[in-house]
Parts: C-alpha cells; sequence; structure tokens
C-alpha cells in the first residue's frame, strides 16, 4: 500500500490510521463497508482525513479527536484541512486512496 504524504507517520510502513478506520457502523475497515451504507461508505470525495480512508470530520481511527476538530489557522482550498496538509482532489497525490498503488510514481512521499 503507498502511504499518503498527509498519513501521521507513526509507522515506517504503511500508514497505521489507514488499517484501523472504519465505516460508520463500525464493523468493516473502511472502505469495504458491506452494511445499508455500503454505497456511500465505500467511495471518499473532497477532502479525507489523514489515512484518506475517510471523509475529513468523519475520522473512526484513534486519530480521530484530532483529525475531527475544527482547523485553526491557514486551510487548504477546499477549507477542511490544514494548508499543509491538504487531503482532497486538488492535493498533489488527493486521488490516492488507501487502497490504491500508484504504478505512476506521481504520488508525492510514495
Amino acid at each position: 500500500m503507498t502511504k499518503p504524504t498527509t498519513c501521521c507517520g507513526r509507522s515506517g510502513e504503511a500508514c497505521v490510521c489507514a488499517s484501523q478506520a472504519k465505516c460508520s457502523c463500525g464493523k468493516q475497515s473502511a472502505l469495504n463497508c458491506n452494511c445499508e451504507k455500503a454505497k456511500t461508505e465505500n467511495t471518499v470525495t473532497g477532502a479525507r482525513c489523514s489515512c484518506r480512508a475517510r471523509p475529513a470530520g468523519k475520522c473512526t481511527c484513534d486519530r480521530a479527536a484530532t483529525e475531527n476538530s475544527k482547523v485553526a489557522g491557514s486551510t487548504c482550498s477546499c477549507g477542511a484541512r490544514p494548508a499543509n496538509a491538504c487531503s482532497c482532489e486538488k492535493a498533489s497525490d488527493g486521488g490516492l486512496l488507501p487502497t490504491e498503488t500508484d504504478f505512476t510514481n506521481k504520488a508525492v512521499g510514495a
């Protein structure tokens, strides 16, 4: 798995937060929901949390308290994330999700 540039970096390997993220029902890992919310849970667009597996403000990993708090100071163009941690489609690697591999080597920090 390619590590998103906005990952917290607690592990030298894959993004720990992405492996902890769950869908909102809490039964499945993020982006692998199989409950009645699967249609909306398994697609993330716009600003995302640092691991990119959940929408910004709806983080479910152990960084949820930090991730879901209101952004103070400068924000990225979408307004949902800090200016230095953009995770929407406008970021240089914004289209990269935790379940995707960047075979183009265009993702920064991959």
